[in-house]
């Protein structure tokens, strides 16, 4: 006679069909302790690398992560902490990374162990920083993974709500589509609902440049537009959304209006859980970008996106895209947002 719950014997179905192997996550943020979170419930055990020690510490004496999410609840006799980047890739199979972009180099420099024979996935949204790459090409290059084994694991994803159990969806994105589906049978429970695609750039830009388009948001909410100018500002980034990817990255079956591309971008520019929409508002409001960043103390990953992208679309010199225009001039060129604001709804329609 079979013993357990129904929904304890599908997990343990699911992850007997898996093959992701062993999961770890890398980072120790937000979106990690989110992401933590649900992996623990489906897989019954995780690894998860943090660079801080003292926060290994108090997680395993609270239960809990003091800085982030503080109301999950963690069982951590079933995780294994290290803040030994190595240590954990030689111990799991799966490695999903949550270190911002804007750190990222610098926290892979660390690595000594081989990752070709891991199946890497991304829920980092951003590019790595002086090599304008987005990550998924950063492993390729620079660690030799092929293809098939890199994934994106991206959506319209606030980890606040996905700690709350609230319906959220997520797309794997890999060119895999066998891994891909197995990661997502993994991943999937009551309140995660995950889809597939082989969009793999094209999902990683665009969760790129919907944290620039929420800066925008956030400066016109800042200088006090309104709902209805709001409602025009996304659509016209949607559509310069879509030129963006066409351009950087083509592709036949691409629909923007999927929940990984437009779903995203309307979430990271209308929720108040948008640390970009809060950066923004802040910088049209007055502040100054050193002290909008300081009083959030959380990256906002657009500021340094908006650099990235602006640099590589410096070999498209004969397109237009004028919000990232906008938005770049008043991050690196001392705009006044105001009047960068007031130019661009000479161009909307």
């Amino acid at each position: 006679m079979l013993h357990g719950s129904k929904q304890q014997l599908q997990r343990l179905f699911r992850k007997n069909k898996s093959e992701c192997g062993r999961i770890a996550i890398i980072g120790g943020g937000s979106w990690a302790t989110a992401l933590a979170k649900v992996l623990l419930e489906q897989t019954g055990e995780i690894g998860w690398y943090m660079r801080r020690e003292d926060r290994i510490e108090d997680i395993k004496r609270t239960g809990h992560n003091a800085a982030y999410l503080t109301g999950v609840h963690f069982d951590v006799d079933k995780i294994f902490f290290t803040s030994d980047l190595n240590e954990i890739i030689r111990k799991y199979d799966t490695l999903i990374f949550c270190t911002p972009s804007p750190y990222f180099k610098q926290h892979m420099e660390k690595v000594t162990e081989n990752l070709q024979d891991k199946f890497i996935v991304t829920a980092t949204k951003g590019i790595v920083p002086e090599e304008n790459l987005v990550i998924s090409d950063y492993f390729h290059y620079q660690y030799g993974v092929p293809r098939e084994q890199i994934a994106c694991l991206i959506g319209p994803s606030h980890a606040e709500e996905v700690a709350m159990n609230r319906l959220t969806y997520l797309t794997v994105g890999c060119i895999d589509t066998d891994r891909a589906q197995h990661l997502a049978d993994t991943i999937q429970s009551d309140y995660m609902q995950v889809r597939i695609s082989a969009d793999v750039k094209g999902i990683e830009y665009a969760s790129v440049l919907k944290n620039i388009y929420a800066i925008g948001a956030g400066l016109c909410h800042g200088l006090n537009y309104g709902d209805n100018f709001h409602a025009v500002y996304m659509v016209n980034a949607a559509s310069e959304m879509a030129d963006v990817l066409n351009l950087l990255n083509p592709s036949q079956d691409r629909s923007i209006t999927d929940s990984v591309y437009l779903g995203d971008l309307l979430v990271t520019g209308y929720s108040d859980f948008s640390r970009n929409r809060v950066f923004g508002a802040m910088l049209g409001k007055g502040y100054s970008i050193k002290a909008a960043q300081t009083e959030m103390e959380m990256v906002a990953e657009g500021y340094y996106g908006a650099k990235c992208i602006h640099e590589i679309l410096e070999d498209y010199k004969t397109f237009e895209f004028p919000i990232i225009k906008a938005v770049y001039s008043v991050l690196y060129e001392n705009a006044v947002p105001a009047e960068v604001i007031k130019e661009l709804t000479k161009l909307f329609r």
